[in-house]
């Protein structure tokens, strides 16, 4: 029987900004294999050593005009655009690719790079510059509290009750691009499942977690995601009976 969803989340990983030229954190040769989370992705070691993290980001940060949004990106961009019912992508990734391709139902869970919090008065800014420990921030104008919008390790992701309500509330969960290794959002195929949802992943190869999705499709994102948005909106995808 033909599946025609009324209420869709969609999560996506490093692996949908892969082919894009962003680089990955935990695959082989990734970020965390050059670099020690310990030294520039928790709130110790920003309180340590804040010109090293503020270095670290702030190259990351301009590395995001050397890229651009992939067939993926723009494929989940035109399903938000032309689904009639309740939709939401979550995605793991701090670049700015979803936005670039025109998706507005977003949440970062991890943070933004494009953005700076200042640790003194709490405001988000956009912030495309470098960034030290004496940059003033433009809501309160003190210095000495910037940091990277980003969510560190022994920190929570972003609007995660949201995100909650809304898996309980879905009845097609898409995983893209993920390593099914990095909770909470490894565990969010459970939830969402539990809930009644139907749940695909589409991954160059199959996660740590694929086993608890009702279909599993490896390839690349770039070719994975138009077809399974061309298939959903037509309405030829079909029910996990």
């Amino acid at each position: 029987m033909a599946f025609r969803p009324s209420s869709i989340v969609i999560l996506t990983g490093a692996g949908i900004s892969a082919e894009s030229g962003v680089a990955t954190f935990r695959d082989k040769g990734g970020i965390w294999s050059r670099v020690r989370i310990e030294d520039v992705a928790t709130p110790q070691a920003f309180a340590r050593d804040p010109d090293r993290v503020h270095d670290f980001y702030n190259k990351r940060r301009a590395g995001l005009d050397s890229v651009a949004p992939n067939a993926a990106h723009l494929a989940l961009a035109r399903l938000e655009q032309e689904f009639a019912g309740d939709f939401l992508l979550v995605t793991q990734n701090i670049d700015d690719l979803h936005e670039r391709a025109g998706s507005r139902k977003l949440i970062h869970m991890h943070g933004e790079l494009a953005k700076a919090l200042c640790l003194h008065c709490g405001q988000r800014n956009a912030w495309r510059d470098e960034m030290d420990t004496l940059t003033p921030c433009p809501s309160c104008s003190m210095g000495g509290g910037m940091r990277p919008d980003v969510v560190w390790f022994g920190e929570m992701p972003y609007q995660m009750d949201r995100i909650s309500d809304r898996l309980q509330a879905a009845d097609l969960f898409v995983s893209i691009g993920t390593s099914g290794t990095v909770y909470p959002a490894a565990g969010f195929v459970e939830e969402a499942r539990s809930a009644g949802a139907l749940t695909i992943e589409l991954n160059l190869e199959p996660s740590a977690g694929h086993s608890h999705f009702h279909r599993s499709e490896t390839g690349t994102a770039s070719a994975l995601v138009p077809a399974f948005v061309d298939s959903l909106l037509a309405g030829t995808i079909f029910n996990k009976d």
